[in-house]
């Protein structure tokens, strides 16, 4: 996906040829593809109205496009595997992005026509920040779960120093419930295996003969047992170390251990539950927002288009799609066609030289004719 251009000209028959000479041109030169943009009649109210709408219809674009942009990535997130999949989720009333934008139909059930464009303007907010907020909390919920199970999943990682035995150790690698003995753990270079066995039973005066036993391995050791008195603990620790035989703090609790299983098959339990639920929300909602967003720039061509052409209302939208190799060229071309609707711009735009987008004005490129960008290649994964 890239980057359109929905521009505006006012609807007389000198325009109008202007449009068709810029189809032509266009086409001819690949250029773009370029399809009508169909904006309804909406109400247009006062002067002031529009003046003021104009900055607010600003202000929210940005926050839409935001809201758009965090739905995306959050879908990329939550479908880590497959940015393909992720991609194939962007849709719009069922159909892809760019279908959407070069058949645009106004509805007129959620964004009656009649209304005054400010309550339209309001809905169209109100609609955003609801999903906003929706988005954070569903993504709170199933981020907490999400990171719990990957930091129980990471313990079960590590080496045998330092990851967790809930899955290695059981019940009868264990002298338990005894006065006197206790087993503990070793953890035992590969290249000391032979030093081990050889020297274990003499590391303290109380060690039980063939209690050894291997119970797991890891690419730099193996985790041995070894039962001995529980007076000569410390005595084994400190002639162990100075071998580099390192005991695991460790103390073998059953239910512990299983509660540690238990949350982990909780967890991933949870994030299965979650994981669909969550995606159709985020395929529904970017889907809603987008063509909420789409709306907004519809209404600041409708808005920008009475201020800049006055009334009656008369004027033809199109949106354009650049080939991304020659948008210099197409400015180049629609500055040339459309000049004469603003000569000042276009002498303007030629002295400062076509290297620079436009002139600014309030934070926008300005061209002779209007001009939004609906930027998309922010929402592309494969980019």
């Amino acid at each position: 996906m890239s980057e359109f251009w929905l521009i505006s000209v006012p609807g007389d028959k000198t325009n109008l040829a202007a449009l068709d000479r810029m189809n032509t041109v266009t086409s001819k030169a690949n250029l773009s593809s370029n399809a009508k943009f169909v904006i309804p009649d909406l109400k247009v109210g006062t002067l002031d109205s529009l003046v003021g709408l104009s900055d607010d219809l600003g202000k929210v674009d940005v926050f839409a496009e935001g809201v758009i942009k965090k739905i995306a990535q959050y879908i990329g997130e939550v479908m880590n595997d497959s940015a393909e999949k992720a991609q194939e989720n962007l849709l719009a009333n069922g159909v892809d992005l760019v279908s959407y934008l070069s058949r645009f139909e106004w509805d007129m059930a959620k964004y009656p026509v009649k209304q005054p464009l400010k309550n339209i303007t309001d809905s169209l907010t109100k609609q955003m920040s609801q999903i906003e907020t929706d988005l954070k909390s569903r993504a709170l919920t199933y981020n907490n779960i999400k990171g719990n199970l990957q930091s129980l999943e990471r313990k079960t990682v590590g080496n045998l120093l330092t990851r967790t035995l809930a899955d290695i150790v059981n019940k009868d690698d264990f002298v338990l419930n005894s006065e006197y003995l206790l087993t503990l753990l070793v953890v035992v270079p590969k290249t000391s295996y032979s030093a081990w066995q050889k020297t274990y039973e003499s590391l303290a005066d109380m060690v039980v003969p063939r209690s050894t036993k291997m119970i797991a391995e890891d690419a730099e050791g193996g985790l041995f047992t070894v039962t001995l008195f529980r007076k000569v603990i410390e005595d084994f620790k400190t002639k162990a170390r100075e071998n580099k035989f390192i005991v695991r703090e460790f103390v073998f609790n059953e239910k512990e251990l299983q509660s540690e299983k238990n949350e982990i098959i909780r967890l991933e339990a949870d994030k299965k539950q979650q994981y669909g639920p969550l995606l159709r929300w985020l395929k529904v909602n970017f889907s809603e927002a987008f063509i909420a967003w789409i709306h907004v720039k519809a209404l600041r061509v409708f808005v920008e288009s009475v201020l800049r052409y006055g009334l009656p209302v008369n004027f033809q939208a199109v949106i354009l799609q650049p080939n991304k190799k020659s948008m210099k060229r197409l400015r180049d071309v629609l500055n040339a066609i459309f000049r004469h609707l603003d000569e000042a711009a276009a002498v303007n735009m030629k002295d400062i030289g076509m290297d620079i987008p436009g002139l600014q004005l309030n934070n926008q490129d300005y061209y002779p004719y209007v001009c939004f960008m609906v930027d998309l290649s922010s929402l592309d994964f494969e980019s």
